[in-house]
């Protein structure tokens, strides 16, 4: 049986492509997601991809993905920096965690550089692009083998 790995999107991820490209890319959500499904087949992964602008719902799915997953990639975008309710979900999954950042955090405002979400992340990626989820899915893949 494959391993499930969850991709949650945060609050504005829906606009990628549309919004300031010149920081985040000209790839749209679509077309990360359609990479991400992509490379997950070629791993031999199942994913379930998705993006909400509603904490809550973050918090909803990392709950499910503790039940359902073996591994999950997060870009809190905004939630990064103020939500202490998605670390504590974060928190109580047994499995790795990549946290992703299109942009490199650590040379933008100083309020964007502090991530509540890294306390309960395996490893982070910031700077990449899009690029970056490939990479996290790939870090997954490596650490479930190692696993057996």
């Amino acid at each position: 049986m494959a391993a499930t790995i969850y991709v949650l999107n945060g609050p504005n991820l829906n606009l990628l492509g549309k919004r300031q490209p010149e920081i985040y890319g000209k790839d749209t959500l679509a077309d990360i997601e359609a990479a991400c499904r992509a490379l997950a087949a070629e791993l031999g992964l199942e994913l379930v991809f998705r993006q909400s602008n509603h904490e809550g719902e973050l918090v909803d799915w990392i709950q499910e993905a503790r039940e359902k997953a073996q591994g999950l990639v997060i870009n809190p975008a905004g939630y990064t920096t103020t939500s202490i309710a998605i670390l504590d979900a974060l928190l109580t999954c047994p499995f790795p965690i990549v946290e992703v950042h299109l942009s490199n955090i650590h040379k933008r405002e100083s309020f964007r550089q502090h991530s509540y979400v890294s306390l309960a992340a395996t490893g982070v990626i910031a700077g990449c692009g899009a690029h970056g989820y490939l990479l996290a899915l790939r870090h997954l893949a490596r650490l479930l083998e190692a696993r057996g």
